[in-house]
């Protein structure tokens, strides 16, 4: 129970009834530089789940964007609006994406003399954030409980990194955490017109008092309905969430802290305040929800080992029952040596991250210009298929040896319609295993397997599920374990893939997935 602040923000409304709210909970992270440009292009298709995540500008996180021939957006200066401009209006005035529509709209800006064609991405977004909701075709209903409201929920995220990329050590530990942009009245400064500079590199939990939750979708797929009292959400994840609107009409908290299972992190908690509407006097004290431990790691194993897709006639899935391209990615943290020992990461050193033991070198051409203009020089195509050496990959003190990648530029190059099998498995270098959120631009993705040990070729596979895998675009590989991932290469284009803890991806965990064009 907590003291209730009369003026704490957010509070989310809900009219005391037995209906269903749904809350698309997405979480965020919004740094404090911009990119240069951004061109997003994307089919809404039939079999697409109704909520698809995708970040809009502005200061509101639950600004939502409509579809052409009238899109609407926030463009602060320095943006350069292209040929329609985009501008922006509260969301109630804001029409639905409509299913089978093609969506297309480009933001440019100008830095230095050049544009450059860079997806707005970690540290250089600048309040790039809120909610794309797509809506079910016309004639056409939910596969669960219609609700009555819904709530876009941002676990919004900020943090200053040049200084830690210059001087190679940790970004400072944030002291707070938000939910839609305030981090509510367990803090000082959640009052109105007030704003605190918070940083988020943690998954998290998330609960609301006295109410249970039910899970019915994953960055934009229909799951098997999950009931369950907390979720557990990484950095670029989006769920949805029925909360049936059943207590005694009052106040009560929902709250998110973070799940950490290395290193220092951030032990406050957020909250945001749900009040039924009706007359009624406020309680002297409002409830708080029992998140699970900062490092329980049995409660986060045991929410998402609970993911399913729904899978069935309505909403049929289309896994990959062969492979043509099997990848083994290990996944470490690393060093780098500085002249003199004059970084701040250990001993000296500079702090870095490695797939396969590369540290992605950012090239000054963007590889997707490099490879649309047959630019040479700009990265090589020798990204290995697994590591360069093979050892007890979660044992306890490695040996230094392990401790310093190679450096450089390299992708992978994938054939049109291939079929793609990627297990990640985490390692304990430097004794810094964590569970590592990844994530692929283009494409969603079956995870058709995990585990929290070394992965067996032999015997894992045979316990994949093929049936009803969640479709996903970031998943969580779990600290001193593997996942393993499925998809069709039936995009073509240069798709970033990178471990959305953003320092990491900072760090050089990340690489680039080349899909070379079909035959028309």
């Amino acid at each position: 129970m907590h003291e209730h602040v009369a003026n704490s923000f957010p509070i989310f409304s809900l009219p005391p009834s037995s209906l269903y709210i749904r809350v698309t909970i997405h979480f965020l992270f919004a740094p404090s530089t911009y990119s240069v440009l951004h061109i997003h292009r994307f089919p809404i298709l039939h079999h697409s789940y109704p909520h698809l995540s995708y970040p809009l500008l502005g200061a509101d996180p639950t600004q939502t964007l409509s579809y052409p021939p009238n899109p609407l957006l926030l463009l602060p200066p320095p943006f350069i609006p292209p040929p329609n401009p985009l501008l922006s209006l509260p969301p109630p005035l804001i029409p639905p994406f409509a299913p089978h529509k093609l969506l297309s709209h480009s933001l440019l800006v100008l830095t230095g003399n050049k544009p450059y064609l860079n997806p707005i991405h970690a540290w250089s977004r600048a309040t790039v954030h809120g909610p794309l909701i797509i809506r079910p075709e016309p004639g056409k209903d939910y596969p669960f409980p219609q609700p009555q409201n819904e709530v876009p929920i941002v676990l919004d995220v900020m943090e200053i990194i040049e200084t830690a990329l210059q001087n190679g050590g940790e970004p400072n530990q944030s002291d707070a955490f938000t939910i839609n942009g305030q981090p509510g009245d367990l803090y000082d400064c959640s009052t109105e017109g007030t704003f605190k500079m918070v940083h988020m590199n943690k998954e998290m939990f998330f609960m609301v008092a006295n109410h249970s939750l039910t899970v019915v979708g994953t960055d934009g797929a229909y799951i098997k309905p999950i009931n369950t009292s907390y979720i557990m959400i990484t950095p670029g994840q989006t769920m949805d969430v029925l909360i049936k609107a059943d207590q005694s009409p009052s106040y009560y908290y929902m709250a998110s802290r973070a799940y950490a299972v290395a290193g220092a992190y951030d032990n406050t908690t957020t909250t945001a305040i749900v009040h039924y509407n009706g007359n009624y006097t406020p309680p002297s004290t409002t409830p708080l929800p029992n998140l699970p431990n900062y490092t329980d790691t049995d409660a986060a194993a045991n929410f998402t080992v609970r993911l399913r897709s729904l899978a069935n006639e309505a909403y049929p899935i289309d896994v990959p029952q062969t492979v043509d391209t099997h990848m083994y990615i290990t996944i470490s943290m690393n060093t780098l040596p500085c002249v003199n020992n004059s970084c701040d990461g250990p001993d000296g050193s500079r702090l870095a991250s490695s797939l396969n033991n590369i540290s992605f070198v950012e090239p000054p051409i963007d590889v997707l210009l490099a490879y649309y203009k047959g630019i040479n020089g700009v990265y090589d195509t020798d990204f290995p298929n697994e590591p360069p050496y093979y050892f007890n990959f979660t044992g306890d003190d490695l040996p230094d040896t392990l401790l310093t990648p190679e450096r450089g530029t390299k992708v992978k190059v994938l054939d049109y319609n291939s079929n793609v099998e990627i297990v990640f498995q985490g390692t304990n270098v430097m004794n810094a295993a964590e569970n590592h959120p990844m994530h692929l631009h283009g494409y969603n993705f079956y995870v058709v397997g995990n585990g929290t040990w070394n992965f067996d070729n032999s015997a894992d596979p045979t316990r994949y599920n093929l049936v009803d895998p969640p479709e996903v675009n970031t998943v969580g590989v779990p600290k001193n374990g593997w996942v393993a991932i499925r998809f069709r290469a039936d995009n073509p284009g240069v798709w970033f893939m990178h471990c959305h803890l953003e320092r990491h991806a900072s760090w050089g965990l990340d690489t680039v997935l080349i899909v070379k064009n079909g035959t028309t």
